[in-house]
């Protein structure tokens, strides 16, 4: 008795709420065919604010066709030129494929009329990424794309296979791991870099984009094997190689370091950034004739790049070092005078770099007893170490 009771109470309570429930649902339901879509999606909306009403499959084909015609009539603004929010035209876009998506979970009977009609809508979900992108959107952007990604895995979509027949899923990736790079959120770039590789046009691009992402995460093996990826592939472009140098050049890796620069040299062997960087490599590895050699190459071939008469001064005045000067004296002046030239035209190129040039020259000056040289250096370390 006291069960059936309860039963009749409970019945009386939801009988009131489905009769309200029906009743926004009509109104909702005429709202749409008159064309008040916002009204209808107010009314819908907060239909679906009530737990109870989420697995509502009426409640969701109403919300869907009062989004839908809501697109539809921005779609035909937009097509005549009339003023209209463009962003606001996507956002009905995304909003429709989310619920669409939503339904075909609780009325798969739908699945082919709805697909047919999301695949049309579709490239807005591209078009409205690239919209927000150009307006530095990133997020918002990034959501986009993501959504377009995202169908090909969605069982509403199952018959379109847009991982092989989408030609434009590997630029979508490629945007979105920019908008990731953007933030600076290496969750978002890494998340579809494999799928924006596929679009070769940006691949040297997305590369960098990885790298950085795994430099943030302090990933120091992923970031050095993303550069040298992008170094094999790319060896030109203008971020793999000077960031691979300074990598092994940190680890004190001089002979991979060394094999960069002679492969980047063999792609190009006139260029002036790949060239300075073997001159550099072979002075840390103490082949200082190598190291001359190569920054008289570059100093012929540029005479006011200032690095390579460092360089070269650098060399003779270690092989300098080298020297007994009980024994070889003679050769030790030798390179002493040689060093000289080269240091004071980089002086003269960098005056303001005294803390490279001016104890190179400091010593030169004292080993070559060239008194009024060495008094002026020696003045001037003087007063730099006074402050």
């Amino acid at each position: 008795m006291k069960q059936l009771i309860a039963t009749l109470l409970l019945l009386l309570m939801i009988t009131p709420c489905l009769m309200a429930q029906k009743k926004e649902l009509s109104q909702a339901r005429s709202s749409i065919k008159s064309g008040k879509y916002d009204d209808a999606e107010r009314v819908l909306v907060k239909l679906l604010g009530d737990s109870t009403n989420r697995a509502n499959k009426r409640i969701w084909l109403a919300y869907y066709d009062a989004v839908r015609g809501k697109y539809e009539q921005g779609n035909e603004k937009l097509y005549l030129k009339q003023n209209y929010d463009t962003a606001l035209f996507f956002s009905h876009a995304r909003k429709m494929l989310s619920i669409a998506e939503t339904l075909d979970s609780l009325a798969p009977e739908y699945r082919k009329s709805h697909a047919e009609q999301q695949n049309g809508y579709r490239p807005n979900l591209f078009n409205g990424g690239s919209f927000l992108l150009r307006k530095g959107k990133w997020t918002e952007a990034y959501d986009y794309y993501e959504a377009y990604i995202d169908c090909a895995r969605q069982p509403l979509f199952s018959t379109y296979h847009y991982d092989s027949l989408d030609s434009r899923m590997p630029e979508a990736a490629y945007w979105a791991t920019y908008c990731g790079y953007k933030l600076n959120d290496p969750v978002l770039t890494l998340r579809h870099y494999k799928l924006a590789l596929q679009d070769t046009t940006k691949a040297d691009f997305t590369l960098l984009f990885v790298a950085e992402a795994r430099k943030w995460l302090n990933d120091e093996q992923l970031y050095l094997s993303t550069l040298q990826e992008g170094f094999r592939r790319y060896p030109q472009f203008y971020y793999f190689f000077p960031r691979l140098m300074d990598v092994y050049i940190a680890r004190g890796q001089y002979e991979n370091a060394l094999a960069v620069a002679d492969s980047a040299l063999a792609v190009n062997d006139s260029s002036q950034l790949f060239l300075f960087a073997k001159s550099t490599t072979l002075l840390r590895l103490e082949r200082y004739s190598e190291s001359i050699k190569v920054s008289q190459q570059l100093i012929d071939m540029n005479p006011k790049m200032a690095e390579p008469y460092f360089n070269a001064g650098s060399a003779y005045v270690n092989i300098a070092s080298r020297l007994d000067a009980r024994h070889y004296k003679k050769q030790m002046r030798q390179a002493y005078q040689k060093a000289l030239p080269y240091m004071e035209q980089y002086r003269q190129l960098m005056p303001d770099e005294k803390d490279k040039w001016a104890p190179v020259l400091y010593r030169i000056y004292l080993n070559l007893n060239m008194g009024k040289q060495f008094d002026e250096i020696d003045r001037l370390l003087k007063v730099k170490g006074e402050r």
